[in-house]
């Protein structure tokens, strides 16, 4: 009988802990996360850093049945991506997304002889004088 006892005793305090909550400081907020656009660039640069004079970084965007070799990424605001490139058929072609809902392939390849190899473009929105 005493273990009975005992359990609801145990089943009791747990209760009153659960409702009356600590009586301790709250927990501090957690910290803010990185801005994911500077963050999303600065991975593209150190890929195309990264890679030999003869190759070059090719960077897709396929949604559905539409594919884009993008050859800028521009960041218009902290959430917001906008990439400039080229479809299948060479027609000129953008992409408006959220940032956090995109995905892009990124590949390492070798430039065509005797050509250039091209560089994705990179640009921040630069932020605009305050209002007097």
């Amino acid at each position: 009988m005493a273990l009975a006892d005992l359990t609801k005793q145990l089943a009791q305090q747990a209760i009153l802990s659960a409702t009356s909550g600590p009586k301790s400081e709250p927990a501090a907020a957690p910290a803010p996360a990185p801005d994911a656009g500077p963050v999303f660039l600065a991975q593209i640069q150190a890929m195309q850093k990264a890679i030999k004079e003869d190759e070059e970084l090719v960077v897709t965007w396929t949604g559905g049945a539409d594919r884009i070799r993008v050859m800028e990424i521009f960041l218009p605001s902290p959430g917001v991506v906008v990439l400039s490139g080229v479809d299948g058929n060479r027609q000129t072609a953008r992409v408006v997304s959220a940032l956090e809902a995109l995905q892009v392939l990124c590949r390492v390849v070798k430039a065509a002889p005797g050509a250039r190899p091209l560089r994705v473009g990179l640009v921040i929105a630069k932020p605009k004088d305050t209002p007097r």
